[in-house]
Protein backbone atom coordinates (compact mmCIF):
# COMPACT_ATOMS: atom_id res chain seq x y z
CA UNK A 1 0.00 0.00 0.00
CA UNK A 2 1.16 3.28 -1.17
CA UNK A 3 1.75 6.17 1.76
CA UNK A 4 0.68 9.78 0.44
CA UNK A 5 3.64 12.17 0.14
CA UNK A 6 1.95 14.99 1.32
CA UNK A 7 0.12 15.81 4.22
CA UNK A 8 -3.74 17.37 3.30
CA UNK A 9 -3.89 20.78 3.55
CA UNK A 10 -4.97 22.26 6.41
CA UNK A 11 -6.79 25.38 7.69
CA UNK A 12 -3.36 27.39 8.08
CA UNK A 13 -2.76 26.12 4.67
CA UNK A 14 -5.72 27.81 3.43
CA UNK A 15 -5.54 30.75 5.65
CA UNK A 16 -1.94 31.70 4.25
CA UNK A 17 -2.86 31.16 0.80
CA UNK A 18 -5.69 33.41 1.11
CA UNK A 19 -3.95 36.23 2.99
CA UNK A 20 -6.14 36.21 6.21
CA UNK A 21 -6.77 34.65 8.98
CA UNK A 22 -7.73 31.10 10.37
CA UNK A 23 -10.75 32.22 11.98
CA UNK A 24 -11.43 34.16 8.91
CA UNK A 25 -11.42 30.45 6.98
CA UNK A 26 -13.18 28.51 9.48
CA UNK A 27 -16.28 31.16 9.14
CA UNK A 28 -16.46 30.53 5.13
CA UNK A 29 -15.84 26.95 5.74
CA UNK A 30 -18.92 27.33 8.29
CA UNK A 31 -21.27 29.86 7.23
CA UNK A 32 -20.82 31.57 9.98
CA UNK A 33 -21.11 32.37 13.32
CA UNK A 34 -19.54 35.30 11.76
CA UNK A 35 -20.30 37.25 7.87
CA UNK A 36 -17.37 37.82 5.86
CA UNK A 37 -17.30 40.59 3.28
CA UNK A 38 -18.01 38.67 -0.35
CA UNK A 39 -14.44 39.60 -2.38
CA UNK A 40 -12.44 38.07 1.02
CA UNK A 41 -14.65 35.08 1.13
CA UNK A 42 -14.09 34.78 -2.47
CA UNK A 43 -10.14 34.52 -1.71
CA UNK A 44 -11.05 31.62 0.77
CA UNK A 45 -12.75 29.61 -1.63
CA UNK A 46 -10.31 30.09 -4.39
CA UNK A 47 -7.46 29.61 -2.14
CA UNK A 48 -9.58 26.41 -0.62
CA UNK A 49 -10.38 24.82 -3.87
CA UNK A 50 -6.30 25.52 -5.56
CA UNK A 51 -5.20 23.16 -2.58
CA UNK A 52 -8.02 21.00 -2.63
CA UNK A 53 -9.15 21.44 1.04
CA UNK A 54 -11.64 19.42 2.53
CA UNK A 55 -12.80 20.33 6.31
CA UNK A 56 -12.19 17.69 9.10
CA UNK A 57 -15.99 16.23 9.78
CA UNK A 58 -14.38 14.79 12.85
CA UNK A 59 -12.76 17.58 14.18
CA UNK A 60 -15.84 19.72 13.68
CA UNK A 61 -17.86 17.39 15.08
CA UNK A 62 -15.82 17.36 18.34
CA UNK A 63 -16.03 21.37 18.44
CA UNK A 64 -19.45 21.63 18.12
CA UNK A 65 -20.75 18.67 19.07
CA UNK A 66 -22.48 17.74 15.83
CA UNK A 67 -21.74 15.45 13.22
CA UNK A 68 -23.70 17.23 10.63
CA UNK A 69 -24.98 13.55 9.51
CA UNK A 70 -28.53 12.61 9.19
CA UNK A 71 -29.66 9.51 8.79
CA UNK A 72 -32.24 8.45 6.43
CA UNK A 73 -33.74 4.90 6.80
CA UNK A 74 -35.87 3.89 3.92
CA UNK A 75 -38.11 0.92 4.15
CA UNK A 76 -37.15 -0.23 0.36
CA UNK A 77 -34.84 1.37 -1.43
CA UNK A 78 -35.53 -0.85 -4.76
CA UNK A 79 -39.05 0.59 -4.66
CA UNK A 80 -38.61 3.51 -7.11
CA UNK A 81 -41.82 5.51 -5.14
CA UNK A 82 -39.06 5.25 -2.08
CA UNK A 83 -35.81 6.05 -3.95
CA UNK A 84 -37.52 9.26 -5.77
CA UNK A 85 -38.35 10.70 -2.15
CA UNK A 86 -34.84 9.78 -0.81
CA UNK A 87 -33.18 11.76 -3.47
CA UNK A 88 -35.47 14.92 -2.53
CA UNK A 89 -34.90 14.27 0.80
CA UNK A 90 -31.38 14.05 0.56
CA UNK A 91 -30.82 17.30 -2.01
CA UNK A 92 -33.07 19.29 1.10
CA UNK A 93 -30.68 18.13 3.74
CA UNK A 94 -27.58 19.02 1.51
CA UNK A 95 -28.69 22.83 1.06
CA UNK A 96 -28.59 22.54 4.91
CA UNK A 97 -24.97 21.33 4.56
CA UNK A 98 -26.06 18.07 6.26
CA UNK A 99 -24.37 14.30 4.77
CA UNK A 100 -26.74 11.87 4.00
CA UNK A 101 -25.93 8.66 5.31
CA UNK A 102 -29.22 5.88 3.62
CA UNK A 103 -30.03 2.53 5.37
CA UNK A 104 -32.75 0.26 3.49
CA UNK A 105 -34.58 -1.80 5.84
CA UNK A 106 -35.83 -4.15 3.15
CA UNK A 107 -39.90 -3.64 4.73
CA UNK A 108 -38.37 -5.28 7.74
CA UNK A 109 -39.36 -3.51 11.59
CA UNK A 110 -36.64 -5.49 13.18
CA UNK A 111 -34.02 -4.16 10.42
CA UNK A 112 -36.21 -0.49 10.67
CA UNK A 113 -34.76 -0.75 14.40
CA UNK A 114 -31.45 -2.06 14.28
CA UNK A 115 -30.28 0.82 11.62
CA UNK A 116 -31.74 3.54 13.59
CA UNK A 117 -29.89 1.95 17.01
CA UNK A 118 -27.02 2.29 14.41
CA UNK A 119 -27.33 5.93 13.53
CA UNK A 120 -28.06 7.25 16.91
CA UNK A 121 -24.86 5.40 18.05
CA UNK A 122 -22.80 7.17 15.59
CA UNK A 123 -24.10 10.43 17.20
CA UNK A 124 -26.25 11.35 14.24
CA UNK A 125 -27.43 14.47 14.32
CA UNK A 126 -31.21 13.35 13.28
CA UNK A 127 -33.16 10.83 11.69
CA UNK A 128 -36.05 10.75 9.06
CA UNK A 129 -37.73 7.07 8.76
CA UNK A 130 -39.36 6.88 5.19
CA UNK A 131 -41.70 3.78 6.89
CA UNK A 132 -44.09 1.90 4.97
CA UNK A 133 -45.60 -0.56 7.89
CA UNK A 134 -44.25 1.47 11.22
CA UNK A 135 -42.21 -1.06 12.94
CA UNK A 136 -40.96 0.20 16.64
CA UNK A 137 -41.32 3.89 17.66
CA UNK A 138 -37.82 5.11 18.20
CA UNK A 139 -38.70 8.50 19.19
CA UNK A 140 -38.31 8.44 22.99
CA UNK A 141 -34.70 6.28 21.95
CA UNK A 142 -34.10 9.31 19.78
CA UNK A 143 -34.66 12.05 22.47
CA UNK A 144 -33.06 10.42 25.35
CA UNK A 145 -29.67 10.40 22.72
CA UNK A 146 -30.49 14.35 21.67
CA UNK A 147 -31.27 13.72 18.27
CA UNK A 148 -34.75 14.71 16.61
CA UNK A 149 -36.59 11.92 14.58
CA UNK A 150 -39.39 12.61 11.63
CA UNK A 151 -41.61 9.54 10.29
CA UNK A 152 -42.29 10.18 6.50
CA UNK A 153 -45.07 8.57 4.49
CA UNK A 154 -45.96 6.24 7.59
CA UNK A 155 -45.22 6.53 11.52
CA UNK A 156 -45.61 3.14 13.97
CA UNK A 157 -49.20 3.15 15.55
CA UNK A 158 -49.56 5.12 18.42
CA UNK A 159 -46.59 7.08 17.74
CA UNK A 160 -45.74 10.20 19.52
CA UNK A 161 -44.23 11.76 16.25
CA UNK A 162 -46.24 13.91 13.60
CA UNK A 163 -45.45 12.24 10.59
CA UNK A 164 -45.34 14.13 6.95
CA UNK A 165 -47.44 12.55 4.44
CA UNK A 166 -49.58 13.06 1.18
CA UNK A 167 -53.53 13.98 0.75
CA UNK A 168 -53.85 10.05 0.17
CA UNK A 169 -58.10 11.07 0.74
CA UNK A 170 -57.86 13.45 -1.98
CA UNK A 171 -55.77 11.17 -4.67
CA UNK A 172 -58.08 8.56 -4.55
CA UNK A 173 -60.89 10.80 -5.36
CA UNK A 174 -59.33 12.23 -8.30
CA UNK A 175 -58.35 9.09 -9.58
CA UNK A 176 -62.22 7.55 -8.98
CA UNK A 177 -64.02 10.61 -10.36
CA UNK A 178 -61.93 10.96 -13.62
CA UNK A 179 -62.55 7.32 -14.01
CA UNK A 180 -65.84 8.14 -13.77
CA UNK A 181 -65.94 10.70 -16.11
CA UNK A 182 -64.86 7.84 -18.47
CA UNK A 183 -68.03 6.27 -18.18
CA UNK A 184 -66.57 3.56 -15.64
CA UNK A 185 -68.93 2.22 -13.19
CA UNK A 186 -67.42 -0.98 -11.43
CA UNK A 187 -63.55 0.70 -9.94
CA UNK A 188 -61.81 -1.88 -8.91
CA UNK A 189 -59.23 -1.33 -6.47
CA UNK A 190 -55.83 -3.13 -5.87
CA UNK A 191 -54.38 -3.03 -2.40
CA UNK A 192 -51.70 -5.09 -0.51
CA UNK A 193 -51.36 -7.74 1.41
CA UNK A 194 -52.46 -6.09 4.26
CA UNK A 195 -54.03 -2.84 5.11
CA UNK A 196 -51.39 -0.62 7.02
CA UNK A 197 -50.27 2.84 6.45
CA UNK A 198 -51.09 5.25 3.55
CA UNK A 199 -52.34 2.05 1.70
CA UNK A 200 -54.74 1.29 4.18
CA UNK A 201 -56.17 4.85 3.78
CA UNK A 202 -55.71 4.64 0.15
CA UNK A 203 -57.90 1.81 0.16
CA UNK A 204 -60.53 2.92 2.74
CA UNK A 205 -60.86 6.06 0.44
CA UNK A 206 -61.34 4.34 -2.42
CA UNK A 207 -64.68 2.28 -0.37
CA UNK A 208 -65.61 5.85 0.73
CA UNK A 209 -65.69 7.24 -2.94
CA UNK A 210 -67.52 4.41 -4.33
CA UNK A 211 -70.41 4.84 -1.71
CA UNK A 212 -71.09 0.92 -1.14
CA UNK A 213 -70.83 0.31 -5.20
CA UNK A 214 -70.63 -3.13 -6.56
CA UNK A 215 -66.61 -3.19 -7.16
CA UNK A 216 -63.86 -5.77 -6.25
CA UNK A 217 -60.87 -5.52 -3.57
CA UNK A 218 -57.88 -6.95 -5.43
CA UNK A 219 -54.43 -7.83 -2.84
CA UNK A 220 -51.32 -8.60 -4.59
CA UNK A 221 -47.48 -7.50 -2.64
CA UNK A 222 -45.68 -4.32 -3.41
CA UNK A 223 -44.08 -5.93 -6.49
CA UNK A 224 -44.39 -6.31 -10.28
CA UNK A 225 -43.91 -9.86 -10.36
CA UNK A 226 -46.75 -10.71 -8.32
CA UNK A 227 -49.30 -8.14 -9.94
CA UNK A 228 -48.48 -9.58 -12.91
CA UNK A 229 -49.38 -12.88 -12.28
CA UNK A 230 -52.72 -11.97 -10.25
CA UNK A 231 -53.54 -10.15 -13.89
CA UNK A 232 -52.77 -12.77 -15.93
CA UNK A 233 -55.16 -15.34 -13.59
CA UNK A 234 -57.88 -12.87 -13.11
CA UNK A 235 -58.20 -12.40 -17.20
CA UNK A 236 -57.79 -16.23 -17.36
CA UNK A 237 -60.85 -16.35 -15.17
CA UNK A 238 -62.52 -13.59 -17.06
CA UNK A 239 -62.81 -11.42 -13.57
CA UNK A 240 -60.90 -8.95 -14.62
CA UNK A 241 -62.48 -5.26 -13.75
CA UNK A 242 -62.64 -3.05 -17.08
CA UNK A 243 -61.11 -0.02 -14.51
CA UNK A 244 -58.54 -0.31 -11.86
CA UNK A 245 -56.67 2.28 -9.20
CA UNK A 246 -53.34 0.49 -8.58
CA UNK A 247 -52.35 1.64 -4.63
CA UNK A 248 -48.42 1.75 -5.95
CA UNK A 249 -46.87 1.93 -9.29
CA UNK A 250 -45.23 -1.08 -8.68
CA UNK A 251 -48.67 -3.19 -8.67
CA UNK A 252 -49.68 -1.03 -12.10
CA UNK A 253 -46.54 -1.60 -13.66
CA UNK A 254 -47.04 -5.67 -13.12
CA UNK A 255 -50.81 -5.33 -14.37
CA UNK A 256 -49.52 -3.18 -16.79
CA UNK A 257 -47.30 -6.41 -18.30
CA UNK A 258 -49.78 -9.14 -16.91
CA UNK A 259 -52.54 -7.70 -19.23
CA UNK A 260 -50.23 -7.26 -22.51
CA UNK A 261 -48.96 -11.15 -21.35
CA UNK A 262 -52.67 -11.78 -21.89
CA UNK A 263 -54.01 -10.13 -24.66
CA UNK A 264 -55.74 -7.66 -22.84
CA UNK A 265 -55.79 -4.22 -24.33
CA UNK A 266 -55.36 -1.22 -22.26
CA UNK A 267 -57.34 1.37 -22.21
CA UNK A 268 -59.56 -0.19 -24.53
CA UNK A 269 -60.53 -3.08 -21.89
CA UNK A 270 -59.04 -2.30 -18.97
CA UNK A 271 -58.79 1.45 -17.98
CA UNK A 272 -55.90 2.08 -14.62
CA UNK A 273 -54.63 4.92 -13.02
CA UNK A 274 -51.87 4.53 -9.93
CA UNK A 275 -51.66 6.55 -6.57
CA UNK A 276 -47.84 6.79 -6.82
CA UNK A 277 -46.76 9.03 -10.02
CA UNK A 278 -43.12 8.22 -10.05
CA UNK A 279 -40.76 8.88 -12.78
CA UNK A 280 -41.22 5.61 -14.25
CA UNK A 281 -44.85 6.05 -14.56
CA UNK A 282 -44.40 8.16 -17.85
CA UNK A 283 -42.14 5.56 -19.62
CA UNK A 284 -44.79 2.41 -19.35
CA UNK A 285 -46.49 1.06 -22.50
CA UNK A 286 -49.01 2.43 -22.62
CA UNK A 287 -47.81 5.43 -20.45
CA UNK A 288 -49.48 5.08 -16.93
CA UNK A 289 -52.14 7.96 -15.43
CA UNK A 290 -51.06 8.33 -11.86
CA UNK A 291 -51.92 10.55 -8.84
CA UNK A 292 -48.09 12.30 -8.64
CA UNK A 293 -47.12 12.31 -5.15
CA UNK A 294 -45.60 16.02 -3.78
CA UNK A 295 -42.41 14.19 -2.82
CA UNK A 296 -40.45 17.04 -3.32
CA UNK A 297 -42.80 19.07 -0.80
CA UNK A 298 -43.01 16.14 1.43
CA UNK A 299 -39.42 16.16 1.57
CA UNK A 300 -39.10 19.61 2.37
CA UNK A 301 -41.77 19.38 5.31
CA UNK A 302 -39.39 16.58 6.44
CA UNK A 303 -35.87 18.55 6.70
CA UNK A 304 -37.74 21.52 7.59
CA UNK A 305 -39.54 19.93 10.40
CA UNK A 306 -36.17 17.81 11.70
CA UNK A 307 -33.78 20.65 11.62
CA UNK A 308 -35.91 23.75 12.96
CA UNK A 309 -38.82 22.48 14.36
CA UNK A 310 -41.90 23.90 12.38
CA UNK A 311 -45.14 23.39 12.92
CA UNK A 312 -46.20 20.42 10.55
CA UNK A 313 -48.15 21.61 7.42
CA UNK A 314 -51.17 20.25 6.35
CA UNK A 315 -50.90 17.15 4.08
CA UNK A 316 -49.84 18.38 0.22
CA UNK A 317 -52.03 17.34 -2.47
CA UNK A 318 -51.50 14.98 -5.38
CA UNK A 319 -51.68 16.11 -8.44
CA UNK A 320 -53.33 13.86 -11.06
CA UNK A 321 -51.35 13.57 -14.28
CA UNK A 322 -53.33 12.36 -17.57
CA UNK A 323 -51.51 9.41 -19.49
CA UNK A 324 -52.75 6.66 -21.99
CA UNK A 325 -54.01 3.94 -19.88
CA UNK A 326 -57.04 5.53 -18.47
CA UNK A 327 -58.31 6.34 -22.03
CA UNK A 328 -57.04 9.89 -22.41
CA UNK A 329 -55.14 10.84 -25.50
CA UNK A 330 -52.71 13.62 -23.76
CA UNK A 331 -51.52 16.45 -26.19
Amino acid sequence: MTKRADKAPTLTDVARAAGTSTAVVSYVMNNGPRPVAARTRERVLAAAAELDYRPNRIARALRSRTTGVVGLILTNASNPYFGALARHIEQALDQHGKLTLIGNAGYSPDRQKHLADKFLAAQADGLIIVSADGGVDVAAQAERAGAPVVYVHHRPENGQVVDVDADNDAAVQQAVAHLRSHGHTRIGFLAGPHDAGPVGRRRAAWETALAGADAPLLRCEYARADAAAMTRRLISEDAMPSALIAATDEQAIGVLAGARASGLPVPERLALISLDGTPDAAYTAPALTATEQPLRTMAQQAVDLLLNGVSPQPPARASLVLRRSCGCTPA
